[in-house]
């Protein structure tokens, strides 16, 4: 097939060559986009003067039934075209004849391809927002079913203090919703249209890149021609966030798969979204939690992988960014296919609350209120925390917990405690206490859950 560019040379391209140069085996998937940006790009020729309104008629026409034919399948695109924007063009010219030829008239496959990937991005982008808030929905939700189920909380994965199961979760909801404001403010930067920069250098003719930019629902141009076909810093900034919310999904998969587990069984996954071994009928494995985890190197694989190509190329557009869509579309699918695994995956915890707050309670996690104690009875802090860890060091030794020592035995350590020590070390106290905002009470996790929803 005929090459767009055959011209100074005679496009006899070797046939390893060829298919090494072909794009069309993944940039395909941007073919709405391509033909989309292209009506608008035959609108604005005819808006312009430069084509006249009876010819952009007939392209746009026949550009709506191309996209009508790829859609239900009556038209399949054809692989082994160089890339989606000679195969529109190619059918188009095949189905309208010589104004098909028009179309390419003030614009550059350059300034498309970049204007392509920003519409396909854009939309991405959106899908990947509306998926967080209903993972985020879905962490609220299990975190008012369990804003009073007591569990520790760990520091260096070991027992700390007190918290409730829903407050915990609901750390993740911040950390997504922290993710979608960053998704939202890389999506003003890609929503800027780069159509009209042509190759590099503009063009010569009368365009309205502006008319063009609105009628694609751009927020504006790029308003130097160079940076318009060279820019894609939108595609490492989107790969950024992408990797960012894998970041997060990877820490709450490694929990996940930490509560799952014998040692814990904090909590129980849904059969549906565990596998069993070939060998040991007695497991459970929650492998899309780990599948989760392990897919997050893949995104970091595919941030590298658009940094590496930028990093030393002159300006304006070179070969080598034909790069940036393999690695933009893998890390878009993949976490898409995350989130989607992670919102089911929530959606179906079950929590074992009398695991938790067992693990609680041996945990000596109320020593922290213990020396509180002591310090509201006027014993200065640093002597409060000796007492308390030489109480906690002697309940170890005896295969005690704090709540089952008498008041006798507290006695023995300081005349200060009376009665008030078993409300003080009761571990609902102990939560229920944390008043301070942001703080693990049941009415602050109530507080972060409303101010999440209206935030959503």
């Amino acid at each position: 097939m005929a090459k767009l560019w055959q011209g100074v040379t005679d496009a006899n391209v070797d046939k390893i060559a060829d298919d090494f140069n072909s794009s069309i085996s993944f940039d395909s998937k941007m073919y709405k986009e391509d033909i989309t940006g292209s009506i608008a790009h035959a609108y604005m020729l005819s808006y312009t003067g430069i084509i006249e309104e009876v010819e952009a008629d007939t392209l746009a026409k026949g550009l709506e039934e191309i996209l009508s034919d790829i859609e239900s399948g009556k038209l399949e695109i054809d692989l082994s075209v160089e890339d989606i924007h000679t195969f529109v063009e190619q059918e188009l010219t095949k189905r309208v004849g010589e104004v098909g030829k028009k179309l390419h008239t003030a614009r550059s496959r350059n300034d498309q391809v970049a204007l392509d990937i920003r519409m396909y991005l854009k939309n991405q982008t959106l899908t990947i927002i509306d998926l967080l808030k209903k993972l985020i929905g879905a962490v609220i939700n299990k975190a008012e079913e369990y804003k009073g189920a007591i569990m520790p909380g760990y520091t260096h994965l070991q027992r700390a203090q007190p918290i409730t199961f829903g407050h915990h979760l609901l750390a993740y909801a911040m950390m997504f919703l922290r993710d979608i404001d960053r998704a939202k403010d890389c999506y003003k930067r890609t929503n800027i249209s780069p159509i009209g920069s042509c190759a590099l250098a503009g063009t010569t003719y009368q365009t309205d890149r502006d008319y063009e930019a609105k009628k694609l629902g751009f927020d504006g141009v790029a308003l130097n021609s160079i940076d318009g076909v060279s820019d894609r810093d939108f595609i490492v900034e989107l790969l950024s966030v992408i990797a960012t919310i894998q970041m997060h999904l990877s820490r709450l998969s490694e929990e996940i798969i930490l509560w799952a587990s014998w040692e814990f069984k904090f909590i129980k996954l849904s059969d549906s979204l565990t596998t069993g071994s070939s060998i040991m009928p007695q497991k459970k494995n929650p492998d899309m939690a780990e599948l989760i985890r392990g897919k997050t190197g893949r995104v970091y694989g595919d941030l590298l992988t658009i940094l590496t190509v930028l990093k030393g190329l002159p300006l304006a557009y070179n070969k080598d960014m034909q790069e940036d869509k393999e690695c933009v579309f893998d890390g878009v699918e993949t976490v898409k296919n995350c989130l989607t695994v992670m919102e089911k995956m929530i959606s179906s915890i079950k929590a074992n609350e009398e695991n938790m707050k067992k693990a609680a309670k041996e945990g000596f996690i109320n020593a922290t209120d213990l020396a509180d104690y002591l310090v509201k009875k006027g014993l200065p802090f640093r002597e409060a925390y000796k007492i308390s860890g030489g109480i906690v060091k002697d309940c170890i030794e005896k295969g005690k917990v704090l709540e089952s020592l008498t008041l006798d035995e507290y006695k023995t350590y300081s005349n200060l405690f009376d009665e008030e020590v078993f409300e003080a070390i009761d571990l609902t106290n102990c939560v229920n206490k944390r008043i301070s905002k942001g703080g693990t009470s049941i009415s602050s996790v109530e507080m972060q859950i409303k101010f999440i929803k209206e935030n959503l």
